[in-house]
């Protein structure tokens, strides 16, 4: 794939997934880029490897940088132009000319979303887990950018609500995730005894909070405020991200069992990112640990990733003596919406 055929695919990811001003600013930066336009342009059309979503997301990368411009109140001719919700291809060529090393900087990195809405899918299987088995969940996440995610039996699931919840029942700090649920809601309470995630490039949620929001598309106000909140939460309770190839992490922390919790491993549109050796290893090490698996030390491996159909597919495989697993069904990539339908696969 070129590299402008990147940024037209991005453009059309970003539409389907409800960001039009994301969509414009991309699709025009991918037409109107030449090669005279200076460092910045020069260093995106000659990139070396995967321009697209599914390699280095340079159009992101791009994307994430005038956002953070107009977060930081850097630039306010490109704030005005976002707040209108229209920029064209001019201003934003002249905005990338006035911070060019504010931009190279941005392309030196691969985007960092942490998006919390999934927080939702995982709640949905944290509660059918429960009615599996009743110990407390040890979370184990692949993936985890800044840990947000570990942070998910703190969130309140409150299915087709919005974000604009009655106040006497949710208060302003809540992660409230309002998604269109369609099918069952699992009610089965459950509880976290501990928590911990891998990733290669950790985000701390605390000092690198503004490059999270920068990644947020703009005109998602409601994405934007349900980060925020998990964020302002972050700050309260850190979770806890080690640096490290989440091979290595999970042959590390499944090498032992760990009588009364259910060890959950999961990841949410990560496992894609993983070379295939490391996906090996993850596979191994959790076939290891389910084999040595039981009731009193269950193993489950949920996981919320693409699959070639609509939205990611929800699994989950579940070892205490025996093996087993579902299709717990599937889910938009944001969290919008969740078809939940638990069939034995």
């Amino acid at each position: 794939m070129t590299v402008r055929a990147a940024f037209a695919d991005q453009a059309r990811s970003c539409r389907a997934l409800g960001s039009e001003l994301t969509a414009r600013v991309v699709e025009r930066l991918g037409d109107a880029l030449q090669p005279a336009q200076g460092a910045v342009a020069r260093r995106v059309l000659d990139w070396p490897g995967d321009a697209s979503p599914r390699g280095d997301s340079v159009p992101l990368r791009l994307a994430g940088a005038l956002h953070a411009l107009v977060l930081s109140q850097a630039d306010a001719e490109l704030a005005a132009a976002y707040q209108a919700g229209d920029p064209g291809a001019p201003l934003l060529l002249a905005a990338i000319q006035r911070h060019q090393a504010h931009v190279m900087h941005w392309l030196d990195s691969p985007p960092q979303t942490n998006e919390v809405g999934r927080s939702a899918a995982l709640i949905g299987a944290a509660r059918f887990l429960a009615g599996l088995s009743p110990l407390p969940l040890d979370l184990l996440e692949l993936g985890a950018s800044a840990g947000l995610n570990l942070n998910f039996h703190r969130y309140l699931l409150a299915p087709d609500r919005g974000l604009a919840p009655d106040p006497r029942i949710f208060g302003p700090g809540d992660v409230v995730l309002a998604p269109v649920w369609q099918g069952d809601l699992p009610a089965t309470a459950f509880t976290v005894g501990a928590g911990e995630g891998v990733d290669l490039r950790p985000v701390d949620a605390r000092r690198d909070a503004d490059r999270l929001l920068a990644y947020c598309w703009p005109d998602q106000r409601e994405r934007m405020a349900r980060l925020r909140a998990a964020l302002g939460l972050a700050r309260d309770l850190p979770p806890r991200v080690v640096a490290g190839d989440a091979a290595d992490f999970l042959e590390d922390r499944l090498a032992c069992r760990k009588p009364g919790h259910v060890r959950m491993v999961y990841h949410t549109v990560a496992w894609q990112y993983f070379p295939p050796a490391v996906q090996a290893r993850c596979e191994a090490a959790i076939q290891r640990a389910g084999a040595l698996a039981s009731a009193d030390a269950p193993l489950a491996h949920v996981s919320m990733e693409a699959d070639g159909g609509n939205g990611a597919a929800l699994r989950l495989r579940f070892w205490d003596g025996q093996a087993r697993a579902w299709s717990l069904g599937r889910a938009d990539f944001h969290g919008r919406w969740i078809a939940w339908d638990p069939i034995p696969a």
